[in-house]
């Protein structure tokens, strides 16, 4: 019923950029949050940035300062943009959001299924 699509990882050199974009589609009503967040090789699964829609904005702290997120509500789209980019981002970076199905009054969580972002030293 909803999909989370995520685009615009890559390899990239340490201090570089990427964009990562994640629209979501289906039987949506309203959407509360969306975000992002990060699995890297034996590691748990960790909260890189969300958005709520009021445009609150919550950042990990090791990107902090690096990392912005943004959406666009009408295309329900989020984006990160991500620089400085350092070998330790290196993950499956993986979309994520909280949302009503259309004529729905409980959000469901939603994930996309990962994009890889490699950061070379």
């Amino acid at each position: 019923q909803v999909q989370l699509v995520e685009s615009g990882g890559g390899l990239v050199q340490a201090g570089g950029s990427l964009r990562l974009s994640c629209q979501a589609s289906g039987n949506i009503g309203r959407i509360d949050m969306m975000g992002w967040y990060r699995q890297a090789p034996g590691k748990q699964r960790e909260l890189v940035a969300r958005m709520t829609s009021d445009s609150s904005a919550n950042y990990a702290d090791s990107v902090k300062g690096r990392f912005t997120i943004s959406r666009d509500s009408a295309k329900n789209t989020v984006y990160l943009q991500m620089n400085s980019l350092k070998p330790e981002d290196t993950a499956i970076y993986y979309c994520n959001s909280n949302l009503y199905l259309t004529g729905q009054s409980v959000a469901r969580n939603y994930w996309g299924q990962g994009i890889p972002v490699t950061v070379s030293s």
